[in-house]
């Protein structure tokens, strides 16, 4: 088997279309796509750092969000959009492994801040006046330190066993961008040791993450409900939702991805799940706490009437 391997040097992907019209189309649509997720949530960064009234443990875990946003869909984006201007959609062997690291390791980092900043939305419901106590400056750069450092230990370990493995009859990767699960599916060796370690770390990351939304957002629906005040009701639930909208956005396409049945057109729709998770959520997150945040909007006001109207 070993002296038959064909050594590959390039992964050839399948993209989302063959057909040269439709291609073009999903250029334009992705271009502006991937336009609008790097301006907003740049934007977003500058515009907590810029304003003081922001500077709070809340707008801190946003603007690491944004961070891994753009991040996340940079790993993938520029690449696909030059595949659709390409007839042979080739990646070599080398940036194959970068892409897939570093969107394994921006993908649990996202998947982990949502749990940080469900933590978060807790602590100043159900304790307010703790709030500044509890989330102290060094406590929220140390959560934010260890969800990357999860982040890069998982990667490592899924990308190490993922490149071991054997690639000897084909280098055609049904796909848009290099994932651990096609290209499992590709190897020609065993992967009973990827697909376990896979499932174990993904669950625990996951479910970790879900988990700790469930908790936090239980906690808060019980706090919520003894207030006596209808405006302090509205008040606390208009904090958590716009975590509460990015969260369902990008676990219920996780939940869809791995908890559906199996079937012959799977790759199909994992296409479609990877390409809304990695290229349509990162667009949207900070559209939702731009549009459904008076804070957020508060200050975008005051940067637009500043720069039009300088003092």
């Amino acid at each position: 088997m070993a002296m038959n391997c064909t050594v590959f040097t390039e992964f050839i992907f399948l993209g989302l279309s063959s057909k040269q019209n439709v291609q073009r189309v999903l250029f334009v649509f992705f271009l502006f796509v991937y336009a609008i997720t790097v301006v907003a949530n740049v934007g977003m960064i500058l515009l907590i750092k810029m304003d003081s009234r922001l500077h709070t443990p809340m707008y801190y875990f946003l603007s690491n969000l944004s961070f891994c946003d753009v991040c996340y869909s940079t790993f993938a984006s520029p690449k696909m959009l030059a595949d659709f201007l390409s007839e042979e959609k080739i990646i070599a062997f080398k940036f194959c492994w970068i892409q897939l690291y570093f969107g394994e390791v921006f993908f649990d980092v996202e998947c982990l801040m949502l749990a940080v900043m469900a933590y978060d939305r807790y602590v100043a419901i159900c304790n307010p006046l703790l709030y500044t106590i509890a989330m102290s400056r060094s406590l929220c750069t140390l959560l934010v330190f260890l969800t990357y450092i999860i982040g890069l230990v998982n990667s490592t370990i899924q990308t190490y066993l993922t490149f071991n493995l054997s690639f000897c009859k084909s280098n055609i990767i049904n796909h848009f961008a290099c994932d651990t699960a096609p290209l499992i599916a590709l190897a020609t060796s065993d992967t009973s040791i990827n697909e376990i370690v896979l499932f174990i770390l993904g669950t625990l990351i996951v479910g970790c993450s879900i988990f700790t939304v469930l908790l936090s957002y239980s906690y808060i629906i019980a706090t919520i409900t003894k207030m006596k005040s209808i405006e302090g009701r509205y008040k606390a639930f208009s904090t958590c939702a716009s975590h509460l909208s990015t969260v369902a956005l990008f676990h219920g396409t996780l939940l869809y991805m791995y908890l559906r049945p199996s079937s012959g057109v799977s790759n199909e729709n994992d296409k479609i799940s990877s390409i809304f998770y990695i290229v349509i959520i990162p667009m949207l997150n900070p559209l939702i706490y731009s549009l459904r945040n008076k804070d957020v909007k508060g200050a975008l006001r005051k940067v637009i009437n500043t720069k039009l109207c300088p003092a």
